[in-house]
């Protein structure tokens, strides 16, 4: 056999040993259980700065979720509407995460949600030149108390019938019924309002103030629909993830840089 044939002969072997190594290598991955990671679709309303899709990583909420989910393999792809088409998203399957949830026992019968990430203090708004002071739910006595249709106060605020609570969609059209005094008060995550009506509404500053107690503390969740077929894994996943990242410093990382921390 001359030498040339001989080469020849050593490159088809060599050639052949990387495809049965590749095949092996394949084989390995599918039987131990690792595979590609699943895209995770998310849907929210524009909530700065938990959500927007003009801030750094489309807002604080935002970047904690992808970090979460990245320990895990999966990418997040995010869309913008309002809440209400949101929470009826999710709810029916067609996304996999609403990404800012708070909990309430009604929406527990519908949708599977996480371990909390984050905490919003939910406070009245008023005008600047009312002394109003929140004392519990009496302290509304008849007074008309602007809400957003479907967002998740309290079951104790919003059983309560001692006054009223006209529905809007939108959290601006709340604050402009407040000082044309078509409402006595609002109500919102303090740093969500105070960003709120610095971007987009700051003819409105001097104008509004918040009260000292809040109505209450929110932990904030994602949540994937019961009817989502996908829903205990994608929340497992989201939740194994939050734990790494709160374990090697990335959580605390994102919220310094967000100045929460």
């Amino acid at each position: 056999m001359n030498i040339t044939k001989k080469i020849s002969l050593q490159l088809q072997r060599i050639l052949n040993m990387k495809r049965l190594l590749s095949t092996v290598f394949s084989l390995s991955l599918a039987f131990s259980g690792i595979t590609f990671a699943e895209k995770i679709t998310a849907i929210g309303d524009n909530w700065p700065p938990f959500l927007s899709p003009d801030l750094p990583g489309q807002g604080i909420a935002l970047q904690i979720v992808r970090a979460a989910f990245k320990e895990q393999g999966h990418e997040v792809e995010m869309t913008f509407v309002p809440w209400t088409r949101s929470i009826k998203s999710v709810k029916e399957g067609k996304v996999d995460i609403l990404v800012g949830t708070w909990w309430t026992k009604k929406r527990s019968t519908f949708l599977n949600f996480s371990d909390d990430y984050l905490v919003n203090n939910i406070k009245f708004i008023k005008r600047a030149d009312d002394s109003f002071e929140y004392d519990g739910l009496e302290s509304l006595n008849k007074k008309n108390v602007g809400v957003i249709r479907d967002y998740g106060y309290s079951d104790n605020f919003k059983n309560a019938m001692n006054f009223n609570k006209p529905e809007t969609t939108k959290f601006i059209n709340n604050l402009k019924k407040l000082v044309h005094n078509r409402i006595d008060l609002t109500l919102e995550d303090e740093i969500v309002a105070r960003a709120f009506i610095k971007n987009e509404a700051p003819q409105l500053k001097d104008k509004i103030s918040f009260t000292s107690t809040p109505l209450s503390s929110n932990t904030l969740h994602i949540t994937s629909g019961l009817n989502n077929p996908r829903n205990k894994k994608i929340i497992a996943d989201f939740n194994k993830g939050l734990a790494k990242i709160k374990s090697n410093g990335v959580y605390d990382s994102i919220l310094k840089t967000n100045g929460l921390l």
